[in-house]
């Protein structure tokens, strides 16, 4: 059944990632495959509740929360990216692909992404595939940990955005709320709510293989697309290098004195 429901799901994403393709090509912004993201998840989560004709406590739990998250993820970056140009990752991408942009732009960023959300959406479909207990300590558990990541990505995306409206803060490192125990409180917060999600699966121990969901999104915050990818612009920033060195990376902690 869990294949039945991946392949159904896989159609789904192809033709939605598809319609995000064309609307970059109106728009020449492939920065709205970053709006796309959040929004693919209800969608697989949707899916799969329609065509398995299922509804219990736990599914509809797991669908309530990847909406919330998707939709929070959506807007904020909508707003955030509202009125400004390209994103600095896919203007370079575009120099660098020359002529064969479009075709590339397809491919390795929108099919690309197609694929990896259905990857990280594996504890999605399997709940949504098949029932499971409602009154498991796994549902409860998992349930506080997504509160935790949704109030580190909320909030500390809030933070930084307010932070960044101020005219005076131009040029500056946020290091203050939530900032001044993680460099990176939102990655943290979207790592902590897909592992939660993981944990309200285990409901059902058959479900324990779907941890490669959670764990490629980790990965990929820290090693490839989050992390890594946003601390390169601050190479020679002598002011992001001093936070760098008091202030943990990823999972919150103290500050540490210089």
């Amino acid at each position: 059944m869990f294949l039945h429901s991946l392949l159904i799901c896989s159609v789904v994403v192809f033709i939605f990632v598809s319609i995000y393709y064309l609307i970059s090509l109106v728009t020449h912004k492939n920065s709205v495959a970053d709006i796309a993201w959040g929004m693919g998840f209800p969608l697989i989560a949707y899916t799969c509740l329609v065509i398995n004709g299922l509804g219990s406590p736990t599914q509809l739990l797991v669908s309530l929360l990847v909406l919330l998250w998707g939709v929070r993820l959506s807007t904020h970056i909508y707003s955030r990216n509202r009125g400004k140009g390209e994103d600095f990752r896919y203007a370079e991408w575009k120099k660098q692909w020359g002529k064969q942009w479009k075709l590339k732009s397809y491919l390795q960023v929108f099919l690309l992404q197609g694929i990896l959300m259905l990857l990280v959406a594996f504890p999605v479909i399997f709940t949504n595939t098949y029932s499971a207990s409602t009154l498991s300590v796994f549902v409860r558990m998992g349930t506080l940990l997504w509160i935790i990541g949704f109030y580190f990505e909320a909030l500390g995306d809030w933070q930084l955005m307010r932070f960044k409206n101020i005219p005076l803060n131009k040029g500056k490192v946020m290091k203050t709320g939530l900032w001044k125990y993680t460099r990176h409180p939102n990655y943290f917060g979207e790592a902590c709510m897909w592992w939660g999600i993981y944990v309200i699966t285990l409901s059902n121990l058959s479900g324990w293989w779907t941890f490669v969901g959670p764990l490629f999104i980790t990965f990929s915050l820290l090693k490839v697309s989050g992390v890594t990818l946003l601390e390169k612009k601050y190479n020679g920033n002598r002011e992001y290098q001093e936070y760098q060195k008091s202030t943990s990376s990823f999972i919150p902690w103290f500050p540490q004195k210089s």
